[in-house]
């Protein structure tokens, strides 16, 4: 179980525990640290050692400060990438057999280790992609979190092994989950710990080894993580890292002949490709694990607290500049409390303090490339022209900023049946739907490819009964003041998504999610 203690401050995305200066000191300590190191040079990590990259370096700058030079990354080459799914198929002979609760102590030393770097690790996310301090120190918590919960599922079921029923008095059967073998790991940047951590750390408990490839915008997370379960002890070849871009590096990965298994976080485009060229485009089908991504909607209705549902949906909408696939990125609103409603989400939105994230007042840091500005310039210009832009809109350009990617959280009322609602943007933007009735919103709400989160503010119970029953998405939230559709947790709250936003149905943070990784074996014997 979790080691946490009063003398260690929990922090997760919608509640601090903890002296709050003594945590912000601790992480302006870590930042000088981390600042100190930036600029080197990082490597590949093949079969326990590291090797140098033989693909051309990348180099990855703050999207705080393009000037900032996070580090160079040498990328690997086909070799390597041989060498890293050979290594992991060597290791597993050891690693897959090895008891359950050996594995068990492993991976809790590495949550342990996680605790104990909180602070550098979230130094270096805030510094990497943006996140703003408190993010950053959720992001490793909840890293440390998936891991000692994903290791009580494997305690609790006894290693997933259980006695069956008998035909015949000198019959046993006993029903065993066991690993697949190979496992190649796709995260994404936006959580570049805790979703890496928690799709690793789920593949390594079921006895699974893992080749792993951060985001070209997220590598130093990555690394970070390589030398966390090193540390911890894992074997070698047990945990490999590659450096490297979705073509040359992620595509070769996957269509190696010995990897089992995929886990990935990303865009629904690249899952459905990834089910039809690795799930089923092999010799038999392999698993293929993914969450893909959202178009998550609010609902306010008439008897709503408004107060409540304007901080829950501006948090939700806003937060790390909305690049969250659990972003709320449209609301829907009843017209007949449509003005108090964005009255209060407007003010509120304009005093959102915009800026270097790792400094302790600002709430919305830059965006993650120039590519993503882009869009916000376009998505804002469509708005502008087909609705009313009720708050933001620019990019900012005003010194220091003008040396990152920093643009206004933006709100606008749309028709409808605007592509706005409908398009996965992964921006500080908020589509605003008004509507007549429940009915009218929960219909809306659901006329979307995607089904990742979704949330209600209301107080009749009616509404909130069939918001639970008809609403068409795997988390759901009501009257949640700290955030409408975002701030999952391990065993708190599963993340799982429906229709276009996952391909099992069973998600991170959830009950079911580490024996997905692990296939059935029925054992019967004679006595």
């Amino acid at each position: 179980m979790s080691t946490q203690t009063a003398a260690q401050p929990k922090i997760t995305y919608s509640a601090v525990g903890g002296n709050m200066e003594e945590i912000h000191a601790a992480f302006d300590a870590a930042l000088e640290r981390v600042r100190a190191t930036l600029g080197g040079r990082h490597d590949p990590f093949i079969g326990g050692t590291y090797v140098r990259g033989a693909g051309a370096p990348l180099q990855t700058r703050s999207p705080i400060d393009s000037g900032l030079v996070v580090g160079e990354f040498g990328t690997a080459d086909e070799s390597q990438i041989d060498a890293a799914v050979s290594a992991a198929k060597k290791a597993f002979r050891q690693w897959g057999s090895l008891p359950w609760p050996k594995r068990v102590e492993v991976m809790r030393k590495a949550a342990e280790t996680i605790r104990r770097k909180r602070y550098e690790l979230a130094a270096t996310m805030s510094l990497e992609v943006g996140k703003n301090r408190l993010e950053s120190l959720g992001d490793a918590e909840e890293s440390a979190d998936l891991i000692d919960y994903y290791a009580d599922q494997v305690q609790a079921a006894n290693g997933f092994r259980q006695p069956l029923g008998k035909l015949s008095p000198n019959e046993q059967t006993q029903d065993v989950l066991r690993p697949y073998g190979v496992f190649v790991v796709i995260a994404p940047f936006n959580f570049p710990l805790a979703l890496s951590t928690g799709m690793s750390s789920a593949a390594l408990l079921a006895g699974n080894c893992v080749v792993y490839k951060p985001s070209v915008q997220a590598p130093l997370t990555g690394a970070k993580l390589a030398e966390v379960y090193a540390e911890a002890g894992l074997p070698a070849g047990v945990f490999n890292l590659l450096f490297g871009s979705g073509e040359r590096v992620g595509e070769p990965l996957i269509h190696h002949p010995l990897v089992d298994g995929v886990a990935f976080t990303g865009s629904k485009d690249v899952g459905m490709r990834l089910m039809r060229e690795f799930g089923a485009g092999g010799r038999y089908p392999r698993p293929c694990l993914g969450e893909l991504g959202g178009k998550n909607a609010a609902i306010v209705t008439t008897s709503a607290d408004l107060d409540m549902a304007s901080d829950g949906v501006m948090r939700s909408a806003f937060g790390l500049q909305g690049q969250k696939c659990s972003a709320c990125s449209r609301v829907y609103v009843d017209a007949r409390v449509a003005d108090a409603f964005l009255a209060l989400l407007t003010e509120k939105t304009k005093k959102i303090v915009i800026g270097d994230p790792t400094r302790r007042e600002v709430y919305l840091g830059p965006l993650i490339s120039e590519h993503a500005v882009r869009k916000y310039e376009d998505a804002v210009a469509q708005a502008a022209r087909d609705g009313t832009l009720l708050v933001g809109g620019k990019r900012l350009t005003q010194a220091p900023l003008d040396r990152g990617y920093y643009v206004e959280p933006a709100i606008a009322r749309l028709p409808l049946d605007h592509e706005l609602f409908a398009r996965e943007l992964f921006l500080p933007f908020l589509a605003v739907g008004v509507t007549s009735s429940f009915d009218e919103s929960l219909a809306a709400a659901n006329n979307s490819e995607y089904g990742l989160t979704g949330g209600l503010f209301s107080n009749d119970e009616r509404e909130i009964e069939r918001f639970f029953d008809e609403m068409e998405a795997g988390v759901l939230y009501v009257n949640r003041r700290s955030g409408a559709t975002t701030g999952a947790w391990p065993g708190v709250n599963s993340f799982c998504g429906w229709k276009g936003s996952g391909i099992t149905g069973k998600g991170g943070c959830g009950p079911y999610y580490v024996a997905q990784f692990m296939r059935e074996q029925s054992r019967t014997r004679m006595l």
